[in-house]
């Protein structure tokens, strides 16, 4: 068995903690930092890239720039979630209930800021003729306004015992427990997790297979007006296009996420109280270090603008009135 030790030596009141070799702590501390930092730097790079370049103010990087300012605060949270790992939290009672609805409200924007994009995405490849139309800069920011307002709101009422009597379900000082009740453990997982994610993964299997008919009709017409392009490697390359980057969007976003919505259907309510959940946590935190990779770094701009940035080009006057788009294919 592992060796433990009070949280706090002086109190007797204290919770225990897990005691580690210090080479484990020390990578476990080194793992989780280097990943909030990651995930942090790379919401920032798209947080400036979107808002500095006027030529990226675009419906489809609106949802980006939500996606990535909820993702970058989830990455300034796993910096709570290093005390976690070791079953003590440090930082008194209140500030335990407001950052599990902090943590719980960007959690919830991130997930359905997702849900907005897969409708973004299926609108513009199923219906491109009214996709202006339907899909303007100003709705999309009434909608994003929408998720938002709805995730504080929602998260509010789920964790209102928590923030009336901030503490209440503590057994000894330095732990951090969050309850809730089963109605709204069923709510969370209804409105959290099973409809965006059905939505989610309804709209991106349409959205695959309008792409793998769009990549039958070019084939057609390749074979029309062409004999120098062979129909099945024509054929195989545009699926193969749309089944990896749909495949990497849906597996990834599921391998993340599942886990901790899991232990909701297995009962588990001490969400915030062991080794074994925190790490089902960080693992679902992992997820918005992986979105700007997977909705912005396959952009030729992203690319393009972070070389602005590290050179410092954007501090140039005018800069953002850059071309981003030229020499590039979206």
């Amino acid at each position: 068995m592992e060796e433990v030790e009070l949280c706090f030596p002086q109190l007797n009141t204290s919770c225990w903690k897990t005691k580690r070799p210090l080479s484990v702590s020390v990578l476990i501390d080194i793992v989780l930092s280097f990943i909030s930092l990651l995930t942090v730097t790379l919401n920032l790079l798209v947080i400036i890239s979107i808002s500095h370049f006027k030529q990226l103010h675009t419906p489809t990087n609106l949802l980006l720039l939500s996606l990535a300012v909820s993702d970058f605060f989830i990455g300034l949270v796993m910096l709570f979630q290093i005390m976690l790992i070791d079953g003590c939290w440090l930082l008194g009672d209140f500030m335990c209930a407001l950052y599990g609805v902090f943590d719980f409200t960007m959690t919830c924007s991130s997930i359905r800021t997702m849900m907005l994009i897969s409708v973004d995405r299926y609108v513009a490849i199923c219906d491109p003729m009214n996709y202006a139309i339907k899909v303007t800069p100003k709705r999309v920011g009434y909608w994003i306004l929408l998720c938002w307002i709805s995730s504080v709101f929602l998260l509010s009422v789920l964790m209102k015992e928590n923030l009336k009597q901030p503490g209440r379900y503590h057994s000894c000082t330095g732990q951090c427990l969050l309850i809730i009740t089963f109605v709204e453990q069923i709510a969370d997982l209804i409105l959290i997790f099973i409809i965006p994610i059905t939505v989610i993964i309804v709209l991106y299997m349409r959205v695959f297979v309008v792409a793998v008919s769009q990549a039958r009709a070019m084939r057609s017409h390749i074979a029309a007006v062409s004999v120098q392009c062979s129909v099945n490697v024509c054929s195989k390359k545009s699926e193969m296009k749309a089944a990896r980057t749909l495949g990497v969007v849906i597996v990834v976003f599921l391998f993340c996420i599942c886990p901790f919505f899991s232990s909701t259907l297995l009962g588990q309510d001490t969400l915030l109280s062991t080794s074994s959940a925190a790490f089902i946590i960080c693992l679902f935190y992992f997820n918005s270090c992986l979105n700007p990779i997977v909705y912005a770094f396959f952009y030729p701009w992203f690319r393009k603008s972070i070389r602005l940035i590290v050179t410092l080009k954007i501090l140039r006057p005018g800069s953002h009135d850059t071309n981003m788009l030229r020499d590039t294919v979206e």
